[in-house]
């Protein structure tokens, strides 16, 4: 039996034991405790969860977010998304071929409509994430009745999987701590404050004209909950992406591969590939990396990532190939992604034919941006509840602006309910306004001239918030201007009281971008202590290892003298000090972990590669292709209901969350402004739940059906 289970990680540390036992058709598996069905699965080899009835295509995951409905099976006889249903003992779970039948009708004379429970409060906020953690920590402190709802098990949201430290504002935000442990943080301080009432497993399905907001409840109680004002902390869902084989087992959103690997423990996969530049694709590479996934390449379509430099660094110098300007042409595979093909793209992004070329790979990662979860701030406005936004449903951002904007915002809400007498401090927006700002221009690296001596190198070259060095000094020898945390660190490299190697700035560095140097041993060779945050067990004292430069430059072969951890940031990060000649001390940055693999080149068979466009899927519950949309387009179309009504796009299961943005696009691309579109609206329900819960039907003896 195939079991795909991270055994050792750096950061993350699982004592749990699958011991839940599960039926997949005709086999036996075993699950962990609360482990979704997806997982589980997963963990045990299983990638297709059962065939399109339209055209009997494979289904597998691709959200774990419960966005849309590719990993829907039957779970104990009804239809189920495997990645938001936790595993019960003895569960049956079979695929889903085609339509489910649908179960045995309730006898009428059994079933009694129950009262829908109702309750007040002053603020419900929707999303247990970083910005309505912060603000319900707030609105707690104001004492302010509040109910904050989250769709999953544990408070969060994104936080929960990312075990990279964080970059922003030490004093602000918990810049140099991991997601991870920041969601911990957030939620224990939230959990002190009486006024706030958390459900988890609680899901915001729709917002009415009475100004209620219908609560889906653990699976088993509807509920209508009248607030007096609405926080909408929703996040963001990740965008998609059209091209022939995107609906294939294998291919990814980088929020599902995160949730596998870092939430659940979960390799799903040998060899992965990635589309997008951005910090999502450039973190979740690294992420596979540390679960000792292969990485065989990366593409981003513009010029440039548009990530944080130092995290295409941290790949780069593993030895992941990082190409700009190429983008994903096709996946190819029967029943599960087997190869990519990928080619370049000209200023206007249309690829150069000729240029194509494949990968091996097992996986495809899609992340190419983001939109803001926003659809119950619309809602709300049209009913006129008064409503707020924060996080990426107000603007997409990186999560240390998400918390500050829930700081924000809570601290706005309880001033309009008269609970807040302390005015707003003027540097919060200043503060907000940093947070979120794009990454500057990269700079050339300014190495110092000393050789003398032991220093840190910092490697970083482009502006960004972080302020994490300048505060673990204890010589107070790394400056960052505190009035603006994106300027780069400067060194006092003359200081009377200089660098005690310590090794506190290369360990609490977010981007892995510092290094010691020590040129106090001799006069031909130098020490540099590098960051290292792989798997403990990859690595030991008097092995072999390659260095590079930022760059990723090859610089020779060394010994590993020594590996250590520091007390206080000993939670995933080692110290790895190696011994090099001098001329090449500053330059080391990293170690070569990944085996380059090169690709192959591509030849189309079809003499119109560019008609491959049109059977890409945009529509991914009802099999909807680009071609189809494109085609309504240039008839003249311009209400998106006909393309509706025509194709049957956003009728799914997902409602259109995935395919609805993507139409959008398809009409920018084809230079018709969205101001000349019509909207389709987005009705209540807004997710799926069963109708007995909906008209809250229980048995006569008052039991729940």
């Amino acid at each position: 039996m195939t079991e795909n289970r991270i055994k050792a990680h750096p950061i993350l540390i699982d004592d749990s034991v699958a011991d839940i036992p599960f039926n997949w058709q005709d086999q036996t598996f075993l699950a962990k405790e609360g482990e979704m069905i997806s997982s589980a699965l997963v963990a045990n080899g299983v990638t297709i969860f059962g065939h399109h009835p339209k055209d009997h295509s494979p289904q597998g995951i691709f959200c774990a977010n419960g966005q849309c409905s590719q990993c829907m099976v039957i779970a104990d006889g009804l239809p189920v998304k495997a990645c938001m249903t936790p595993v019960k003992s003895e569960m049956q779970v079979f695929p889903l071929d085609g339509l489910p039948r649908l179960p045995d009708a309730y006898p009428r004379d059994t079933l009694v409509n129950q009262p829908t429970p109702k309750c007040e409060a002053d603020v419900l906020i929707i999303g247990g994430g970083p910005a309505g953690l912060s603000a319900a920590i707030e609105l707690g402190q104001a004492g302010v009745r509040t109910i904050l709802i989250d769709d999953k098990a544990h408070l969060g949201g994104k936080l929960v999987l990312q075990t990279h430290r964080f970059f922003g504002s030490s004093e602000a935000v918990y810049a140099g701590t991991r997601g991870i442990d920041i969601a911990k943080k957030l939620e224990t301080t939230l959990r002190q404050h009486e006024s706030v009432e958390i459900w988890e497993n609680s899901t915001a399905v729709g917002v009415f004209e009475d100004k209620s907001i219908g609560v889906y409840k653990n699976g088993e109680i509807y509920t209508l909950v009248y607030p007096k004002m609405l926080l909408i902390a929703t996040g963001a869902r990740e965008k998609s992406l059209a091209f022939p084989g995107n609906t294939l087992p294998g291919v990814y959103g980088a929020g599902a591969f995160q949730t596998l690997v870092n939430r659940d423990l979960v390799r799903p996969c040998e060899n992965l590939f990635i589309i997008g530049g951005g910090n999502v694709g450039l973190i979740a590479g690294y992420h596979a990396i540390q679960a000792g996934i292969h990485v065989c390449g990366l593409v981003e379509a513009a010029p440039e990532c548009g990530g944080y430099k130092v995290h295409k660094d941290k790949l780069v110098r593993s030895g992941v190939p990082v190409l700009t300007s190429h983008t994903i042409v096709e996946a190819l595979g029967k029943n599960h992604v087997e190869k990519v093909v990928i080619a370049k793209v000209d200023k206007d992004f249309k690829i150069l034919p000729g240029t194509e070329k494949q990968y091996d790979c097992d996986t495809v990662l899609i992340a190419v941006g983001l939109d803001p979860v926003n659809e119950f701030t619309k809602q709300a406005d049209l009913v006129g509840l008064p409503v707020f936004s924060a996080g990426d449903a107000e603007e997409i951002a990186e999560a240390s602006a998400a918390i500050f904007s829930g700081k924000i915002a809570g601290r706005k809400i309880a001033g309009f309910l008269g609970k807040q007498t302390e005015e707003i401090p003027a540097e919060w927006a200043k503060i907000e306004e940093i947070l979120k700002s794009r990454p500057g221009e990269v700079t050339e690296p300014n190495l110092p001239v000393l050789e003398e001596g032991v220093f840190p190198i910092m490697h970083c070259t482009q502006e960004i918030p972080c302020d994490p060095c300048s505060t673990v000094c204890p010589r107070h020898l790394i400056h960052v201007d505190p009035s603006d945390i994106r300027h780069l660190p400067e060194v006092d490299y003359f200081a009377e009281k200089g660098c005690i190697a310590c090794g506190r700035c290369v360990a609490v560095c977010p981007g892995l971008a510092v290094t010691l140097v020590d040129y106090r041993k001799d006069n031909e060779n130098a020490l540099v202590t590098l960051p290292f945050e792989q798997n403990p067990l990859s690595l030991a004292e008097g092995e072999e290892i390659e260095l590079t430069s930022t760059e990723g430059m090859s610089l020779g072969k060394a010994t590993i003298r020594t590996i250590k951890k520091i007390r206080e940031y000993a939670n995933g990060t080692s110290l790895l000090t190696v011994e090099v000649p001098r001329e090449i001390a500053k330059l080391v940055s990293g170690l070569r972990i990944i085996e380059t693999t090169d690709p192959t080149p591509f030849e189309f068979d079809t003499e119109h590669p560019e008609s491959l466009a049109d059977d890409a899927y945009i529509c991914r519950c009802e099999r909807v292709t680009a071609g189809e949309i494109r085609a309504l387009i240039r008839q003249g179309v311009r209400d998106i209901n006909q393309i509706k009504a025509v194709t049957k796009a956003s009728m799914g299961a997902c409602g259109g969350k995935t395919c609805l943005n993507m139409i959008k696009r398809m009409y920018l691309a084809e230079g018709i402004p969205l101001s000349e579109v019509t909207e389709t609206p987005i009705r209540p329900v807004f997710v799926e739940m069963p109708v007995r819960v909906l008209a809250n039907m229980a048995d006569d003896e008052g039991e729940r059906s």
